[in-house]
Formats: structure tokens, C-alpha cells, sequence
């Protein structure tokens, strides 16, 4: 193993401790609060929050493909050492995401407030606090197109410690809007969407300050490059594709369960996504200190590396998704009984199926990575944005066939697998990435993991029932042993075992030195 990449897997391995610390004080904070918030809400009330704040999704779903294209120039630019090009490359994607910002505010204050009133199932003593909903949605919706910028340049300098620290005062901050709401003597709906946004507000200036104190590229120029902004505009125009299936295959329906079961489902819809987006933050976390690197080695034409950063991210996104994932599924409706006062209907089914689309798309999300780093993403997203966006027609006509409401879950379920199949052929020209390998490096560690974990922590869970929260507990912890003892044992290479053992050693000498020094001053 060469000097650099050691050095790089260092790098990748402390960046996603760092963000491990910052998602760990979110989670916290995220699973108390949706808890509280849901109480003083109550069901119908959170159910409108989360689906009229999707009316706004729908429309800035441009704004994730922006995000995609700004990250790719700004860490391709890195990778090159171009400083010049790289000061043009922020200031251009500033421009982009401005206008982006303008046209989500028109379409939302036309066809979302059209929508709202004429489509929806609101309550009608609701509708004027749903209204105010929506208008913070939108202002929630522009302070995070413009910070766009910024993050992506944290990510690609790969200084993850800023999240991490600014993460702190975001869970103060969101603490302090329970408090508020709890206390509060206005209406609790609109308060909460008030403050919601304020803490977002907040926060995005923070990350906006720290990026012009240590990144000169960061400090706006008056720069037009109309070929950057085309090309730029052209990546960002081929990922709408994808971001589309993502808006439809989530917002799209969520909108569908509401015109099919009410605002009582989309609760119970948004509370599954919550603890789903929990657990993905383990892998996505791991992905956001890899990317750079993936990005970074192709722009400098290696490509051996790039396949073994890809084929491992994906390995270690598995095993990271499937440690928290397992015990979930057996035991989803004792945490949701734990965690929440009122378990809406369906909701623990809605979880055990949305943990598997997200163990299907974050192993295949690597590959997603690859293909964005080599800019040819026409055909690439093409093919994958015609795939999914079968997502929402199909489910629809499942439900009009009078399926249960988990039934768009199975057939989400069964297309991103499909896509992922899909991917790994469409990604072979890109990048020439063998898919034999592929295969080999990829399901060779991860099939043990999952035949040998699974049988064991379904009698885990049959002989430690989720009656009692110490059985519970117990039984989770479990079967979070029976993953990692299998991982190390059948999933992991030789040299992340002794990578791994290296790193249990000097914890354990650590520990041994500071005990002497407990010792020692005890004597004293």
C-alpha cells in the first residue's frame, strides 16, 4: 500500500469519525424531538408539516442535481491544484443557485399554493396554518439552495470537523424550539414551521462565515464564464433526471398516500422516513469522506484506486447500513412503541421496507459517485431517471387496485434493485470498472455477513420479546454483536482486520496508560 493511499484512508477514516460525532448529536436530538413535536402537534398536524413541506420539494428537486454538479467542479478543481479555476468554479455555481432560488419561489407561490388548495386533503380549520406552512416551507427551501455552494466546498477540502462543531449549537438550537413550542400560545403548526426555519437560517450562516474565513475560492467574484455555466447547467440538467426519480419515488408518493388514505398515513410516512434517514446517515456519513477521494483519483487518472475506493465504499456502506438495520427489523414496533406516545397506523411496516431500499441504494450509491466523477453522465442517468420514475405511476395503480398502503414500499423495493443491476452495466464504459470483480469483491464479504447474521438475530428476537425495554435493549445489542462479530470474521479483508486490530490496540494501551495515571495520582 503506497504513502498516499495510506495517508488518503487515514484521512477518510477520521473524517468519518468526525461526522460520526456530528450525525450521533443530530440523531439524538432528531429522534427527541419528532417525538415531542409529534405529541404537541399532534397526528393530523404533523402530517400536513410533512406534506405540504413536500409541495416545496417537488419544486427545488433542480436544486439537489446543482448540488451534485458544484460539488463534482469544485472537488475535480482540487484534484487538478487549479486555485484560479477553482475561485471561478464557486463564484459561477453562487450564480447558478441564485436563479435556481427564484425559480422555486415562483413555482411554489403558483402551482404549490394551486395544489394546496385544490388538491389536497387538509382539514378545513387547517388549510390557513398549512398556507404559512408553505410560505416557510419556501424560505426554508432558499437559504438552503444558496448554502449549496459552501457545503460543497467543506466536503470536497474534505474538512468535515466544521460539521461536527457547528453541529452542537444546530442541536441546541433545536432543542430550544421544542422548549419554545411546548410553551407557546400561538398556533403550534405555524409557530413550529416559524422556527424551524430560523434555526436553518442560522446555521447556513455559520457555514457560510467559516467557508470565507478558510477557503479564499469562497469570497464572492464578479466572474462570467458562459462556457462553465453551460457546462455546468448541462451536468446539472442530465442529474435532474435522477433527482426527479428521487423527488417521485418520496414526495411524489407521499402525495399519492394522501390522496389515497388522508394525512393520518403521511404521519406515519413521516415518521418511518425520519428513523430511515437516521440509520442512512451511518453510511452516508462514511460516503461523504469517501467521495472526494473517488472524485479526486479519477481527475488525476488513477483509476485502479478509484475501483478499489468504489468496490470498499460500497462494501463498508453494506455492513454499515446492515449493523442497525437487522435489530430494526425485528424489533421496529417496540422502539416506535418506546420512542413515540402515538404509533400511527402502519408505521413499523413502513420502516422494516424503507431499511431495505436503503441497503439496496447505498451499496449502489458508489457507483453513482464514479459516474458523476467522470462529467459523461447523459446515458448514465438517462436510462436510471426512466427506471425509477416508474416509482410513483406503478404504486398508484397498485393502490387504485386496493393494495394496502406498505405496498408502494415493495414496489420501490423491487425497482431500485432493479437499477442497481442496471448501473453496474451502464458504469463499465465510464469508467472501465470490472464487473466481475465487482461482483466477487462485493458479494463474496457481504452474503456471508448476511445469511450467517440473519437466522441468528430472528431467534434472537423470537426468545427476547420487545415487551420490556430491558429485553429489548438487550436483544438489539444482540444482534448488533452477531453483525460486527461476523463482519470481522467473513467480510473483512486481512488488512482491515489488522487495520482494525492496530486500532483496538492503541485504544486498549490508551485506556492502560490513563489507569496507571489514575493509579499513580491515587497514591499520591
Amino acid at each position: 500500500m503506497s504513502n498516499q493511499t495510506s495517508d488518503n484512508n487515514k484521512r477518510i477514516a477520521k473524517n468519518t469519525l468526525l461526522l460520526y460525532l456530528r450525525m450521533f448529536f443530530t440523531m439524538a436530538v432528531s429522534l427527541y424531538t419528532s417525538r415531542a413535536v409529534l405529541n404537541t402537534l399532534g397526528v393530523v398536524d404533523y402530517g400536513v408539516y410533512n406534506v405540504v413541506g413536500g409541495i416545496v420539494v417537488v419544486f427545488s428537486f433542480v436544486n439537489g442535481a446543482m448540488a451534485t454538479a458544484t460539488q463534482r467542479y469544485i472537488t475535480f478543481a482540487l484534484g487538478k491544484q487549479d486555485g484560479n479555476w477553482l475561485k471561478t468554479v464557486f463564484s459561477t455555481s453562487l450564480q447558478i443557485h441564485l436563479m435556481l432560488s427564484v425559480a422555486v419561489v415562483l413555482l411554489t407561490e403558483t402551482i404549490g399554493l394551486w395544489f394546496l388548495y385544490n388538491k389536497m386533503q387538509i382539514p378545513v380549520d387547517r388549510i390557513s396554518a398549512a398556507f404559512w406552512v408553505l410560505q416557510c416551507s419556501i424560505g426554508t427551501s432558499v437559504i438552503m439552495i444558496l448554502s449549496v455552494p459552501y457545503n460543497a466546498t467543506i466536503i470536497a477540502h474534505e474538512r468535515m470537523s466544521a460539521f461536527a462543531y457547528i453541529s452542537v449549537l444546530e442541536v441546541i438550537l433545536k432543542l430550544a424550539v421544542v422548549f419554545l413550542l411546548l410553551i407557546s400560545p400561538f398556533d403550534k403548526l405555524i409557530f413550529y414551521a416559524i422556527l424551524f426555519m430560523l434555526v436553518q437560517l442560522g446555521i447556513r450562516i455559520c457555514y457560510s462565515t467559516y467557508c470565507q474565513r478558510h477557503f479564499k475560492e469562497t469570497i464572492y467574484r464578479r466572474v462570467w464564464n458562459k462556457s462553465l455555466f453551460k457546462e455546468m447547467l448541462g451536468f446539472a440538467g442530465w442529474n435532474v433526471f435522477g433527482n426527479m426519480a428521487g423527488m417521485l419515488s418520496a414526495q411524489g408518493v407521499n402525495l399519492i398516500l394522501n390522496v389515497f388514505f388522508g394525512p393520518a398515513i403521511n404521519a406515519a410516512r413521516g415518521l418511518a422516513v425520519q428513523v430511515q434517514t437516521a440509520i442512512e446517515q451511518f453510511a452516508a456519513n462514511f460516503q461523504m469522506a469517501a467521495n472526494p477521494q473517488i472524485t479526486k483519483t479519477y481527475a488525476q487518472g488513477d483509476l485502479e484506486s478509484m475501483h478499489k475506493l468504489i468496490i470498499r465504499t460500497s462494501r463498508i456502506t453494506f455492513f454499515l447500513l446492515f449493523m442497525f438495520t437487522l435489530p430494526l427489523f425485528f424489533y421496529a414496533e417496540g422502539i416506535l412503541k418506546l420512542w413515540l406516545k402515538i404509533v400511527p397506523q402502519y408505521t413499523a411496516i413502513f420502516l422494516q421496507l424503507s431499511l431495505l431500499v436503503s441497503i439496496v441504494d447505498g451499496v449502489a450509491y458508489p457507483l453513482m459517485t464514479g459516474a458523476q466523477a467522470t462529467g459523461k453522465i447523459r446515458k448514465f442517468l438517462t436510462v436510471i431517471a426512466v427506471i425509477a420514475l416508474m416509482i410513483a405511476p406503478v404504486s398508484y395503480v397498485v393502490l387504485k387496485l386496493g393494495a394496502k398502503p406498505y405496498m408502494v414500499y415493495v414496489v420501490h423495493l423491487v425497482i431500485c434493485s432493479s437499477i442497481f443491476v442496471v448501473r453496474l452495466y451502464l458504469i463499465k464504459p465510464l469508467i472501465n470498472l470490472n464487473r466481475s470483480q465487482y461482483y466477487k469483491e462485493l458479494f463474496s464479504s457481504i452474503f456471508p455477513v448476511a445469511f450467517i447474521s440473519t437466522p441468528i438475530a430472528y431467534f434472537i428476537s423470537v426468545f427476547m420479546k420487545d415487551t420490556h425495554i430491558v429485553s429489548l435493549f438487550f436483544g438489539m445489542g444482540l444482534c448488533i454483536l452477531v453483525v460486527l462479530l461476523t463482519t470481522y470474521l467473513c467480510g473483512l479483508e486481512k488488512r482491515e482486520r489488522m487495520f482494525v486490530n492496530n486500532k483496538l490496540s492503541s485504544v486498549l494501551c490508551k485506556v492502560k496508560h490513563l489507569k496507571k495515571g489514575c493509579c499513580s495520582l491515587g497514591m499520591m
